[in-house]
């Protein structure tokens, strides 16, 4: 384990599987605090075990970042657990299997909802806190380009990720915030460094 991360607190969101395990694993490991959050707690006890048993420091939290008033709380949860949010990193995402003709609106409603609606909210409530504090980084993970043809409301939703981020970044600047989009947990941690 490094400290290159210590004393900072760092909230994970998708840290049940995939993209987020491997950001939230690899900031514990660096020292950092992690708040992991994810939708359900199947995955996400397994990401808490891997952590602790490694030496690092975690807190579970369970909340539907695609709603404003659980990403409030959540923020609120962390800010009282640990009393600072230095780095959002958020990789809670859907990705439906299905062709425009085949696709229902629920299907549709909701990749839009988590992968755009709740990057906004996440991007927002944190951006607050970071403002008052002066100064935080706030990553996204982005979609590929490319890919199958039956992805439509997840390129549909990235691009719009893509334009919020873009939007953010330039806004949120001017307070110390810095705001990307990547694609891996290597330049997550890249993008929290300095």
């Amino acid at each position: 384990m490094s400290n290159e991360f210590a004393g900072k607190v760092v909230l994970v969101t998708g840290a049940g599987k995939g993209t987020g395990r491997l950001v939230a694993e690899a900031f514990a490991a660096r020292g950092a605090t992690v708040a992991a959050d994810d939708i359900t707690p199947v995955n996400l006890d397994e990401t808490v075990a891997h952590i602790i048993a490694a030496g690092g420091r975690v807190k579970a939290y369970i909340a539907d970042i695609a709603k404003k008033l659980p990403v409030q709380g959540l923020l609120n949860q962390v800010l009282d657990d640990f009393g600072r949010l230095d780095f959002l990193v958020n990789c809670a995402e859907v990705e439906p299997q299905k062709s425009v003709l085949e696709m229902d609106e629920w299907d549709w409603a909701r990749t839009l909802d988590v992968n755009l609606t709740g990057a906004f909210l996440l991007t927002q409530s944190a951006g607050r806190i970071m403002k008052e504090k002066g100064g935080g980084v706030i990553v996204h993970i982005g979609g590929r380009a490319g890919g199958p043809e039956r992805r439509a409301a997840y390129f549909a939703s990235k691009a719009g990720l893509e334009a919020m981020v873009r939007c953010a970044a330039e806004e949120l600047a001017a307070f110390g915030v810095r705001v990307h989009l990547v694609e891996t947990a290597d330049e997550a941690l890249e993008a929290c460094r300095g």
